[in-house]
């Protein structure tokens, strides 16, 4: 079993940034895929940002330029720079990890913008 811990949540003004981290304890392995996914008020959970253990990304459209993730394997940690913050990034912020055998979430962080 994998428990996620993430942080760095909070209200920021429009225009700035803020960092998610998030840190994976449990058993974990072989090659995993580790995410940062959203969920607006009255909306679907979407993806955010995913990164490979090798190192591989994707981005939402929505994010690119603005967003960048980053792991560090060897703390099982993933993080989420968000720059260039708008209101529309409001939002829950979830972690993710998946394996062939397993997909964890973390309770989740929010991360609210004013405009």
């Amino acid at each position: 079993q994998v428990q996620l811990a993430e942080s760095g949540g909070g209200l920021v003004q429009a225009g700035g940034s803020l960092r998610l981290s998030c840190a994976a304890s449990g058993s974990i392995f072989g090659p995993n895929v580790m995410g940062w996914y959203r969920q607006a008020p009255g909306k679907q959970r979407e993806l955010v940002a995913r990164i490979t253990s090798s190192g591989n990304t994707n981005y939402a459209d929505s994010v690119k330029g603005r967003f960048t993730i980053s792991r560090d394997n060897a703390k099982n940690t993933v993080y989420l720079q968000m720059n260039s913050l708008k209101s529309e990034d409001t939002a829950v912020y979830f972690c993710n990890i998946a394996t062939l055998l397993l997909d964890s979430w973390g309770q989740g962080t929010q991360v609210t913008v004013s405009s």
